[in-house]
């Protein structure tokens, strides 16, 4: 039997959670919406391709090959090449064997509403 190591790392620690409070680590940036589409990733001399896992008004989560550094701020285009980009930062990563699972804040305070997916 194979096992698994991963680890995870982020900018703050966990939140210690409230009597009651099945999900003590959520934040209040609204519904989660599961996407798949692909995400230009593009910072100070670096830009790779990952994929949404889910999209919110106050982020991203996503997959990516190459690792993304937390606290780093990058633009992410999510969608075709006529998506707007969006500032976001990294706020934790989980390292897994074919790359990281990442979690971006967005910067822009613009995301008011959750992007539609592109059709």
């Amino acid at each position: 039997m194979f096992t698994s190591l991963v680890t995870r790392r982020n900018l703050t620690p966990a939140p210690p959670a409230a009597a009651g409070d099945v999900h003590g680590t959520r934040r209040s940036s609204g519904a989660r919406l599961e996407a798949s589409e692909r995400v230009r990733i593009v910072g100070e001399g670096f830009e790779t391709i990952g994929w949404t896992l889910n999209v919110s008004r106050g982020g991203v989560r996503l997959i990516v090959e190459e690792p993304l550094g937390i606290g780093g701020e990058y633009r992410l285009q999510v969608g075709d090449d006529s998506a707007p980009f969006r500032a976001a930062r990294v706020v934790w990563v989980q390292d897994e064997a074919d790359g990281q699972i990442v979690g971006a804040q967005f910067l822009d305070g613009s995301g008011s509403e959750i992007p539609p997916p592109n059709t």
